[in-house]
């Protein structure tokens, strides 16, 4: 997936963009750059899995969230040194701690790389609230010593993840900014998400484990959730604008964060309707209005978000070009069939064939994307109402889903020991049926062969031409 610095028309010579600020500084501000460039490049390659780098614009000039824009009390705005936060609750680390944690950035440790650097694996030492210190596993992003993008997104996200706390957000434990002779070395430290990104599920990179229904259910409502918070639980409103699978990390629980915050700009002052501003996202994810006016609001988060719901529906990428080319682009390649309920199935992942599903409760979540996916920005839900809606979704497919496993299997058992007959399932389908038939079969094969006598068996002749 390639994230691509947008134009929006503007010629080849000047470049104006407008940028809505709010806040402690408050009024506006226009910033005006050269556009000497050509569109290849205005590309740059951003942090992404190895197979999958994707690409974000160098020049972008809105990118710094300073107290004064997000909009943080006076105080905090004070303690503002050298575009860092000086007090919050981050741990400073060294170049040399965090080079031993990592056992000197070994390859083997690598879970990440990107145009902006690499991400590895470590175990560092923190203290907790009572002064003990104890190890934890964290994911250390070191960034490359070049390139001016890298440092503002470093800067962002140190600045907003160091103040905000939240079960959706993916903590930042840390960060290092040391010089040596080599020059400025820059990195962060998060908590370890040790299942990866929801795109890796999706893709087909954990080949191992195929996300359930209900689990994609409760990733979608956790990253919802997420959104929730960014427009409108906080004193400050704030635009995620790359909302993406990859973005949206797994923890052992399978519960989900939002990370990657480089990207993101505070929401339009009291009384605005929108940010103007220089339009960056992601191919496939972004908002059609944002991509041709450069105008950002919080419905742009709430369109990628409804092509995320598609991707869980789906399990393919928002845009694809290994596909035929009718099936490239998700959101064209489902619209035939999202209207035909006789056609419907076709889109549902194939994955999900042979586990237990509501398919009224997979065409609810559609029926939501759509929602999501409403053309005029103002007609599409605020992620508070689409919180509530997934919860009554995961509420109903909760209340039709078969029983545990293995509590209809003992209860096979139990039957067939006492020579009774199948006993009655609450629930029929074609998953309960075909349940039975392979638990039946298994024990009649182990009963025909506890009768026979194998002290009479005798070895006989066996043609061996």
């Amino acid at each position: 997936m390639k994230c691509f610095h947008f134009t929006n028309g503007d010629k080849r010579g000047t470049t104006t963009t407008t940028i809505d600020e709010g806040g402690g500084g408050g009024g506006d501000s226009v910033v005006s750059r050269a556009s000497r460039l050509s569109w290849a490049r205005s590309l740059s390659v951003a942090s992404s899995s190895t197979s999958d780098p994707t690409r974000r614009s160098e020049f972008d000039s809105d990118w710094s969230l300073s107290p004064e824009r997000i909009g943080f009390p006076k105080p905090l705005s004070q303690r503002w040194i050298g575009g860092l936060v000086a007090e919050n609750d981050l741990k400073v680390f060294t170049f040399k701690e965090l080079k031993l944690a990592t056992k000197g950035f070994n390859r083997g440790l690598l879970i990440g790389e990107g145009g902006f650097g690499c991400v590895y694996r470590g175990v560092v030492d923190v203290s907790d609230s009572n002064g003990f210190d104890s190890k934890i596993h964290v994911a250390v992003k070191q960034l490359n010593r070049q390139g001016l993008q890298g440092h503002k997104e470093w800067i962002n996200e140190v600045n907003f993840l160091g103040v905000v706390n939240h079960p959706n957000l993916v903590k930042l434990v840390g960060y290092c900014a040391d010089d040596d002779e080599r020059g400025m070395q820059r990195l962060l430290v998060y908590e370890l998400m040790c299942n990866k990104s929801l795109e890796d599920h999706l893709v087909g990179r954990v080949v191992s484990v195929t996300l359930p229904w209900m689990t994609r259910l409760k990733i979608a409502q956790d990253a919802a959730q997420g959104l929730a918070y960014l427009h409108e639980e906080m004193d400050f409103q704030l635009i995620f604008r790359d909302f993406k699978s990859s973005n949206i990390l797994l923890d052992e629980g399978f519960g989900a964060k939002l990370s990657d915050f480089g990207l993101a700009r505070q929401g339009p002052p009291e009384g605005l309707g929108h940010v103007s501003t220089s339009v960056v996202g992601t191919v496939g994810y972004a908002a059609p209005e944002y991509v041709q006016t450069g105008k950002l609001t919080a419905k742009s988060d709430v369109w990628s978000f409804g092509v995320v719901l598609y991707e869980l529906i789906t399990g393919r990428r928002a845009v694809d070009r290994n596909r035929p080319r009718g099936e490239q682009k998700l959101l064209e390649w489902v619209k035939p069939y999202v209207s035909d309920s006789k056609k419907f199935h076709v889109i549902v992942d194939p994955r999900l064939e042979g586990q237990y599903y509501c398919m009224k409760s997979v065409q609810r979540v559609a029926a939501l994307a759509n929602k999501c996916l409403m053309k005029q920005p103002k007609s599409r839900p605020r992620m508070s109402e689409v919180v509530s809606l997934l919860g009554r979704i995961i509420d109903e497919e909760a209340e039709n889903a078969p029983p545990p496993v293995a509590d209809e299997t003992e209860e096979i058992i139990k039957a067939e020991v006492n020579g009774e007959s199948e006993p009655e399932l609450k629930k029929q389908g074609s998953y309960y049926r075909q349940k039975v038939l392979d638990l039946r079969d298994k024990m009649n094969l182990n009963k025909s062969l506890s009768k026979l006598d194998w002290r009479n068996w005798t070895p006989g002749l066996v043609r061996t031409w």
